[in-house]
């Protein structure tokens, strides 16, 4: 049997929660949001993933408390939008510098909007 799209999502919000108890909100943020969720907007050019995304977003909402979402990205964009999901320093920087430019501009821009929408005061739908 084919995975749903949810059931990807899910998963990864279960498994946020258990890095935040085991490592941190820092490093369960940067799992959710700055890999997952990240991924995930970028695969919502197709329709599937498009329909799954705004109850992501709600999931995500429902795990971390708007003030750690807000910390999270004034975190990020402190530091030119560069998600910390490396352990290793050097690896990320070299990760980041092999990006294109329009990559980097199309990432800065995802996340721009997954900020607006994680931390709108209610989601609604169109």
């Amino acid at each position: 049997m084919a995975r749903r799209f949810q059931d990807i999502w899910k998963d990864q919000c279960e498994a946020a929660e258990g890095i935040a108890a085991a490592h941190g909100k820092v490093v369960a943020l940067d799992y959710l949001i700055g890999e997952k969720l990240d991924n995930y907007a970028q695969a919502a050019a197709t329709p599937e993933f498009a329909r799954e995304l705004p109850r992501f977003v709600a999931a995500v909402r429902q795990i971390f408390s708007t003030d750690d979402i807000a910390a999270y990205f004034e975190a990020i964009e402190e530091d030119a939008g560069i998600p910390n999901t490396s352990t290793n320093a050097a690896e990320l920087e070299e990760s980041w510098l092999l990006m294109s430019v329009a990559a980097k501009q199309a990432r800065i821009r995802r996340l721009q909007v997954l900020k607006a929408m994680l931390l709108a005061g209610t989601l609604g739908t169109a």
